[in-house]
């Protein structure tokens, strides 16, 4: 509990204890007025300073000034019928005790959520003629060395150039299995070095590091509001007026209607009384508080199982979910790609990896780094000119003034060489050079050990079409699609290709149903953009991911989009159980009220009591791991 939260409850407490206390004292008129009047100020005075200030701002529908009205009139009855203001003490004592449990509630869903997302680094350490000197990790430049010590936060992204250690990324992935670092890994921030000491060359800033880019994404999620939350906002803004008024006329019209069509007593005091409570029991708090709570808290659990939203809206959109589509390399598969053979080649097998390695050398892509493995020596770049890389085809390049050109049969009919068909499982890259065909050279990928099962569970989940697409051969799709259970698979596409065909596939989709696309956030930019909701695979550390994607997975686990789609579904359940709750509950009271059946007692149910209840289902969110 802050400081304060400290200060509210010692102000309840003396105010409690003052109203018990006066309740024994036998006094009247004047004196029982102004002794009742001090617990009244002491509970209540920063609710009438602030609708004061509203009013004088010119933002008076607030619930600071339906409290402030309803209980400055509750006294003013009270003084005018029986004395006796317990009432009004009571509606604002326990105003106040809501008002305490609801800030106590967030900031404990805060505190839980700055828990598990506990990764900013407070200091790096600099060797400095043999001894470690801290500093601030904004201080430090790219390419500096740093040493992390057992026990300690990596500050900033970097690779590893001495030492071999485990890491625990439970902080950024959700989970708690340990991982092996050893010397030449990358390595991002917010990881805890657990057992050796080790030496890293930053690569970048701290300021563009992943731990940064996490916290700031997570900080600012709130800002992007769902349409729930908007709806809330737009409710409050014409409800307060409207009952604020509704409780006007109801103090005033049904008086005047005894007096000149009924000529009877007009009951003032009785309507009054029945219009301050109608305003009590009006009061928007619960829905206010609990709906942006529910988002908030859903957000903050999904973040501790490793699975980063952007904002409320995405979870709402999420959650209603129907087609997922997904990119083949990176994001089903491992994307480790290895040399399976040489086939159909003239040449020694080691010349074609040499010729090949060479003149993919220029290429970041996973295939090209597989043939530079499988080649094993160093890559001498000056052997390598006029390289030309085909989009969706492969490339072609002089090494050592030889031509040789390196792709798939897209490339060799575009050629205009005749190349050996083969209905092996991989990737197939065909190699040409100086003009002839030199056979080709198969290169597999691994299904990773959860995609058959995310696949399951996505069905589960109540997913109506799984969806795969990916440049790869027809051969190789075909059976990752099988082996995985995927409905619908299409293949041999270009960069391009996958956008139209999502375009496609939105078209055919119902209105109210929702498109994700899972890939890898590095080729898949434009398509993450497109679909209604865009999710990254395998992203840490990848800044293109965290910004094309609305949802980033910290690990590249596809068990995760299930898990992700379920925490959005409880989450907007919640959000839903507490607004029919909270409207609901206010209809029947306020009809109760206006006729008259309904006293102060349940008008401070109405209004704390049903806030208190969708404050803690809200919180219901944030507990999300076994779902």
């Amino acid at each position: 509990m802050n400081k304060k939260q400290k200060k509210v409850l010692t102000r309840i407490i003396i105010a409690a204890v003052l109203m018990i206390i006066l309740h024994f004292i036998p006094v009247k008129g004047i004196i029982r007025f102004l002794l009742y009047m001090v617990p009244y100020l002491v509970i209540g005075y920063d609710i009438l300073k602030k609708a004061f200030k509203g009013i004088k701002n010119k933002q008076v529908f607030d619930e600071n000034f339906l409290m402030a009205v309803a209980t400055v009139g509750a006294i003013a009855v009270a003084l005018y019928e029986n004395g006796d203001y317990t009432e009004a003490i009571a509606v604002m004592l326990f105003y106040q005790i809501g008002e305490l449990f609801q800030s106590y509630a967030v900031g404990k869903s805060r505190k839980n959520i700055s828990e598990l997302m506990d990764i900013r680094p407070d200091y790096a350490n600099i060797e400095v003629d043999g001894k470690l000197t801290q500093v601030d990790p904004d201080e430090v430049a790219i390419g500096s060395v740093i040493v992390v010590q057992p026990g300690e936060k990596v500050p900033i992204d970097g690779v590893i150039v001495e030492g071999s250690s485990t890491l625990n990324t439970s902080a950024l992935t959700g989970e708690s299995v340990p991982r092996d670092a050893k010397c030449g890994d990358e390595i991002i921030s917010g990881c805890i070095n657990m057992s050796g000491v080790l030496k890293i060359k930053t690569t970048k800033e701290f300021g563009e590091s992943t731990v940064s880019k996490i916290l700031d994404l997570v900080e600012n999620s709130s800002s992007k509001k769902s349409k729930s939350e908007n709806f809330i906002s737009k409710f409050a803004k014409y409800y307060t007026p409207a009952v604020c008024y509704s409780a006007l006329a109801l103090a005033i019209l049904p008086p005047l209607v005894r007096i000149l069509f009924l000529s009877a007593a007009p009951q003032w005091g009785s309507w009054i009384y029945r219009a301050l409570t109608f305003l009590v029991i009006s009061c928007p708090c619960a829905l206010v508080i609990s709906i942006p709570l529910s988002f908030f808290a859903g957000i903050g659990g999904a973040s501790r199982e490793g699975v980063l939203v952007k904002g409320s809206n995405y979870l709402e959109t999420l959650s209603q979910t129907r087609y997922v589509v997904f990119d083949k390399t990176g994001t089903m598969t491992e994307g480790v790609f290895e040399v399976a053979g040489v086939y159909d080649n003239t040449l020694d097998r080691e010349k074609v990896l040499e010729y090949a390695a060479l003149a993919e050398s220029s290429s970041s892509h996973p295939i090209s780094r597989s043939l530079q493995k499988a080649y094993g020596k160093e890559i001498d770049r000056t052997r390598v000119t006029d390289v030309e890389e085909i989009s969706g085809h492969g490339v072609t390049a002089k090494v050592d003034g030889v031509s040789v050109a390196a792709g798939n049969y897209k490339l060799m009919k575009k050629l205009g060489l005749s190349y050996s068909e083969t209905d092996k499982v991989g990737t197939i890259v065909h190699i040409a050079i100086d003009g002839c065909y030199e056979g080709y050279i198969l290169i597999s990928d691994k299904i990773k050990p959860t995609s058959a099962a995310a696949i399951k569970a996505l069905k589960k989940a109540g997913i109506k079409g799984t969806i795969m697409l990916t440049g790869d051969s027809r051969t190789v799709a075909d059976s990752v699609a099988a082996e995985l259970g995927i409905d619908e698979v299409y293949s041999e596409l270009l960069p391009g290709d996958k956008v139209a065909k999502v375009e496609e596939l939105l078209a055919k989709k119902g209105s109210k149903e929702k498109l994700a696309f899972v890939g890898d956030g590095i080729n898949d930019a434009p398509v993450l953009s497109r679909a209604d909701i865009g999710i990254a695979m395998g992203a840490m550390g990848s800044d293109a991911a965290i910004e094309a994607a609305d949802i980033v997975l910290m690990d590249d686990d596809p068990l995760k989009i299930a898990k992700a789609i379920k925490i959005s579904r409880k989450c907007l359940r919640i959000v839903y159980e507490n607004t029919y709750f909270a409207i609901g509950i206010k209809l029947i009271c306020l009809v109760l009220g206006a006729v008259g059946i309904a006293n102060m007692w349940l008008a401070i149910f109405a209004d704390v009591g049903v806030m208190v209840i969708a404050v803690l289902n809200a919180i219901r969110a944030l507990f999300v791991h076994k779902l």
